[in-house]
This record gives structure tokens, sequence and C-alpha cells, in this order.
């Protein structure tokens, strides 16, 4: 584990994460950690500690962070938002991820960003054992999202086919929120004429691509208060792909292609980057700090590949994808420079200074 660029970290972040000189520089320590040591275990990461540092005392050190140390649900927005440095609309992507430790389940609702370079955890909660997620739980972190950002900066909100409900969607086109919804292909509808009937059945003679309007439910539970949407179908050969959304049918069904890259993040969480899964905790609110160290960590990781490659694209192998997704290219520059060039590795972290000083001068002129 770098010690230099714990400190390098350190110091750039005072001021922007509410904690004391010794608890920030252990948050560095857990990130870092994680990068280094490619999990979230703590024992693993207290082995990167160093020659001359003993791994027991180091490990309890990282317990008493996760034990003591509670910044809120929402500390980690602005850092994470300030890496992407986007000032324009943004994709989301709601989903979930689960897994069970012992008897235990751990299931997150997570709120990503979806931009060409990044894939990035932005909000989320903690939900009560296992299965899908309640509409009430979904609309306090659409609310979340709201409370930080203004409504301009949602291009499009994409979901898989557990994210559904007459409520969850009329919540979204009242908040005059875009979004682009897979549905199943049993979902009873009612068309404008009043005709009722499943989703298969109004696909049943189509072609290959169909597009219509209808009200979600059945002709007596979707009443007129029920939002007539846009609904977009696209055969796939065994099944349909249909989507439910308030915007152009053809645009919705062409962008939820990019809800695959919540997955993506999923895994780079997972196997394929921090092992999120290695972790013993358990607690929920511990569990959601833990969720926020691997955001800033996966955002670090971005923001370094974007950096690197600029407005280029990583190298593509013959079949046309990639051959490193942008955060691969970047978590292992990262891991390398950590090693050997703390300075170039804290680099996009300075973004969060030349903020800083950006506003201060501002507030100057007023």
């Amino acid at each position: 584990m770098s010690h230099r660029a714990i400190s390098a970290l350190s110091r750039i972040l005072r001021g922007h994460v509410g904690l004391g000189k010794r608890r920030l520089e252990t948050l560095c320590m857990l990130v870092v950690g994680m990068i280094g040591a490619r999990t979230v275990n703590l024992g693993h990461i207290a082995t990167e500690a160093g020659r001359n540092v003993l791994v027991a005392s180091t490990y309890r050190r990282l317990q008493r962070f996760f034990q003591h140390v509670d910044l809120g649900p929402d500390w980690a927005v602005p850092l994470v938002a300030r890496l992407i440095g986007s000032e324009g609309a943004w994709t989301l992507a709601l989903d979930r991820t689960a897994w069970k430790i012992g008897r235990r389940d751990v299931n997150y609702l997570v709120l990503a960003v979806i931009t060409r370079r990044f894939r990035v955890p932005l909000f989320w909660t903690l939900l009560k054992g296992p299965g899908n997620s309640p509409t009430a739980t979904r609309v306090d972190l659409m609310r979340r999202y709201l409370a930080h950002f203004p409504l301009s900066t949602i291009r499009l909100v994409l979901a898989d086919r557990e994210f559904i409900g007459a409520e969850w969607l009329k919540f979204l086109n009242d908040t005059n929120i875009p979004f682009a919804i897979r549905l199943r292909e049993d979902l009873r509808v009612t068309t404008e004429d009043g005709c009722e009937l499943t989703l298969r059945a109004r696909l049943r003679c189509a072609g290959r691509t169909r597009f219509f309007q209808a009200r979600l439910g059945t002709r007596d539970g979707a009443g007129s208060d029920a939002p007539l949407l846009n609904f977009a179908a696209k055969h796939l050969g065994t099944e349909w792909l249909i989507v439910a959304t308030n915007i152009p049918a053809r645009r919705a069904l062409s962008a939820y292609r990019k809800r695959w890259a919540i997955e993506c993040m999923f895994g780079d969480a997972k196997t394929r980057g921090l092992n999120i899964e290695d972790t013993g905790l358990t607690d929920p609110r511990k569990l959601a700090l833990l969720m926020a160290l691997v955001a800033l960590a996966i955002v670090w990781a971005g923001r370094l590949a974007a950096d690197l490659i600029g407005p280029g694209a990583p190298r593509r192998k013959s079949h046309g994808y990639f051959a490193q997704s942008w955060f691969r290219v970047g978590f292992d520059r990262l891991r390398n420079l950590l090693g050997s060039d703390h300075e170039e590795a804290v680099r996009p972290w300075r973004r969060l200074q030349k903020t800083r000083r950006k506003n201060a001068h501002v507030e100057r002129v007023v």
C-alpha cells in the first residue's frame, strides 16, 4: 500500500469529507487498499499496510472506522459527480445486486450514472431481505437524486422487468422524469380504444418491431388517472423486448441497450474489480458506507482512464468489442501508479481543488 498516495489523497479530500485527520487517512487507506488488494475484505487490505506496520493493528483500525464513522447516506455524491465532470444530462440505470453472507441477505438497490466513459453507483439503499424493492423505496431513491441535482440532468432512467408497477410509472410520469422500463409479456394493458389484453396478445400478429400507446393495467384498474404510455417492442427470436416509456418510443427502444452497463458496473464492483462480495459486513449502515468507498474507487479508475485515453476510446479487437473496458484500463493503470508514481495516481482528484478554487473566486467577485 502506498502511504504517500494515502497522504496525498487525504490532503486533497480534506474539506470535502467531514472527518478528522486520522479518520480521513483511514478512509483513504481503505480506498487505496481495496484497489491494491482487489478486494474489500478488511483482512486482505490490512496486509497491504507495509513491512513496518502490524497487520493486526491495521485490521483493528479499519474495523473501528466502520464501527464508529457515520457520514450519512449521500456524502460521496458530490465527489463522484465532480470526478465524472459532466455538466449535461445523464442516463441513469436502476437495478439490484444481492448475495448472501451465511444466512443474511445483502440486497442493494442502486441508481447508477451511465455515460460513454463511466458506469458508477451514485445512490443506493439496502433492502430488507431478498427480492424486489417496494415502490416507496424506488421513489425515495429518485427523490434523493432530485435533492442533489435538477430534473434537467436526467436524460433517461432505464430499468429491467422487475421495476414495474402502475404507481411507480405514474410517479415517474407525473414528476416528468423520462424513463424506459422493460415489461413482461404477460402484463395486461388497456389500449386507447378500451380493449384489455396482455402484451403478448397485443404483439402476437406484429412484425419484428411494434409501436403503440396504452395504459398499464386492466380496464377497471387502469382508470383515467393512469398515464397513457408509449410502448415499443422488438422481437428477439424467442421473446419480445417490450419497453414502456414517456418519450418517443423509437428513441427509448434504441436507448434501452445502455441498461446493460449497470450489469457491467456490478461486475466491476465484484469479480472483475473490487470483489465486494468478499465483505463480512452485514449491518446496513456499514454496507452503505462500503458501497460509497467502492463508488469512489470505481469513479477514480474511470476518471484516470478518461484522462489517459482522451477523446478516443480503448482499443478494439477484431470482433468489434473493446479489448478492455474503460474501467479496466483505468483500474490496471491506477494499480500500477499507486506503486510507482503516487502524484500521478491522485492527479484525477485534483479536480476537486480546481472546483474549490473556482467557487472561492466566484464568491470573492460577488
